[in-house]
C-alpha cells in the first residue's frame, strides 16, 4: 500500500509539473502563474474528474448535436426570463440565386438533415406567455456519460444559476413540489451579480409517481385568465404561479 501511495504521489507531481510548464508557456504574466498553485494548495487530494471537469461550453466532450440541442431548447427561454426577443432569421437570397450544383430548388429541400428537423421541432411558436413549447428536457444515459456536467455548463453559459436537486432524496410530493417552486420562483441572490435559476433534477426515474405527478402539474398550470372571482386568485395565489424558468432532468433509464 505504502508503494502504491508513494507511486501515485509521484505520479501527480509529474502531471502538476507538466500543467504548470504549459500554463506558464501560454501565459508568461505572473498573474497567470499563482492561480493554479493556489488552486492546488486549497485541494491536494481533489479528485481528478473533479479537477479536470469542464468549466466552459467548448470543453465539453460530450455530442456536439445534443450539446446544440440544448442549448437551443434553453435559448428559447430568453423572451420570458431576460425579457429578450426572440432573433427573426434573414433570408439568404444569393444562395437561393446560385443553388450548389445547379440543382432545382424542390429537389434540394425535399431531404432535411437530423439538425434541420430538431432545429423546426425547437423552433415552434412560443405560447401566449412567451414560454417555449417544450418547458423540460430530459437528458439520459448511462451514468458517466456527462449529462450532469452538460446541464451545469450550458445553463451556466446562457447565463443561470443551476440548482441541482436529487428527486430520488425527496421522497416526499410535498418536499418535492416544495423544492422545485422555491428553484423556480425565486430569485438567486449571489452578492451584487444576480442570476436567474435553472432547476437540474437528477436521478429522476427514481422519484416516485406522485412526486412526477406534482411537477407535471407545475409543468401544466395555467395562469387562469378571465377567472375575476376572488376565491379564485385567493387559490391560485396558494397554489403558485406560471413556471417561468427552465427545469432541466436527468435519468440513467427512460
Amino acid at each position: 500500500r505504502r508503494c502504491v501511495l508513494e507511486a501515485s504521489q509521484q505520479l501527480t507531481e509529474i502531471i502538476n509539473s507538466c500543467l504548470e510548464s504549459e500554463t506558464s508557456a501560454e501565459s508568461p504574466e505572473p498573474s497567470g502563474e499563482v492561480e493554479p498553485a493556489v488552486e492546488e494548495e486549497s485541494a491536494p487530494h481533489c479528485l481528478w474528474v473533479d479537477k479536470f471537469t469542464p468549466r466552459r461550453y467548448m470543453e465539453l466532450l460530450s455530442d456536439d448535436y445534443t450539446n446544440r440541442c440544448l442549448l437551443k431548447w434553453l435559448k428559447l427561454w430568453d423572451t420570458v426570463v431576460f425579457g429578450k426577443e426572440k432573433a427573426v432569421k434573414k433570408a439568404k437570397p444569393s444562395a437561393e440565386a446560385q443553388p450548389p450544383f445547379s440543382q432545382p430548388k424542390e429537389q434540394q429541400s425535399k431531404w432535411k438533415t437530423k439538425v434541420q428537423l430538431t432545429e423546426e421541432i425547437l423552433e415552434a411558436e412560443l405560447d401566449q406567455y412567451k414560454r417555449p413549447k417544450y418547458k423540460v428536457a430530459l437528458l439520459c444515459g448511462p451514468p458517466g456519460l456527462g449529462k450532469t456536467t452538460l446541464a451545469h455548463v450550458i445553463a451556466k453559459h446562457a447565463g443561470y444559476n443551476a440548482v441541482e436537486m436529487n428527486a430520488s432524496d425527496d421522497r416526499s410530493p410535498e418536499v418535492f413540489k416544495t423544492r422545485i417552486e422555491a428553484a423556480t420562483q425565486m430569485k438567486s441572490v449571489l452578492g451584487a451579480n444576480e442570476k436567474p435559476n435553472c432547476l437540474i433534477i437528477d436521478e429522476i426515474d427514481g422519484a416516485p409517481s406522485a412526486s412526477i405527478n406534482v411537477l407535471l402539474n407545475i409543468i401544466h398550470r395555467k395562469d387562469g385568465e378571465g377567472e375575476a372571482a376572488a376565491g379564485a386568485g385567493r387559490r391560485r395565489r396558494r397554489e403558485g404561479g406560471l413556471l417561468l424558468r427552465p427545469i432541466i432532468c436527468i435519468c440513467n433509464d427512460q
